[in-house]
């Protein structure tokens, strides 16, 4: 049987995977929590006016729910560079492997981007405000900032994954586009 490989979706790998993805699954890490930590330089925002968005954070005592993606094990090469070539286009993230729980009892090995807090486009101390300042004003490569944090939040709804930090965020920007 083919058990491919896995992806950890925490952010937009969760609503635009951009591959095909075999299987699905709820997972847990833990001992991550996901916020928005990273200055976004080209999908999201630009040199100019940087963006924000999701970091992988190692963070004790927390769990970070997501997806598990599975990939097929002969589409692996392929879809693997490409996960590489969208999530490292300026280093900001480690690639490695965490342990994740699934939601339907099994415990898989996923690829992980997680945030790099020596890297000089980590900013994970910003005030819910100014990061909603930032994200309601900046659009890069992929889009308005903006509609990157509206699809995660309305994908984590949609999966019955609370996440009231990123509601509130949400709430924030909208009004401050109003």
């Amino acid at each position: 049987m083919d058990e491919g490989f896995w992806v950890f979706g925490y952010g937009s790998l969760m609503w635009a995977p951009e591959f095909p993805v075999a299987e699905q699954v709820i997972a847990q890490a833990d001992g991550w929590r996901r916020s928005f930590c990273l200055r976004s330089l080209c999908h999201r925002g630009t040199v100019e006016r940087p963006g924000l968005v999701l970091g992988l954070e190692e963070w004790p005592g927390h769990v970070c729910t997501g997806l598990a993606l599975r990939v097929e094990d002969r589409l692996w090469p392929e879809v693997s560079a490409r996960i590489r070539a969208r999530e490292m286009v300026t280093e900001a993230y480690r690639e490695t492997q965490l342990p994740l729980a699934l939601a339907d009892g099994r415990r898989v090995e996923a690829l992980a981007y997680v945030m790099r807090k020596d890297h000089v486009q980590y900013c994970g101390e910003l005030a819910p405000e100014a990061q909603a300042e930032i994200i309601a004003g900046a659009a890069g490569g992929r889009g308005p900032n903006a509609d990157y944090l509206y699809n995660t939040v309305a994908h984590l709804a949609e999966l019955g994954i609370p996440d009231d930090g990123l509601a509130a965020l949400a709430a924030r920007v909208r009004a401050l586009r109003a």
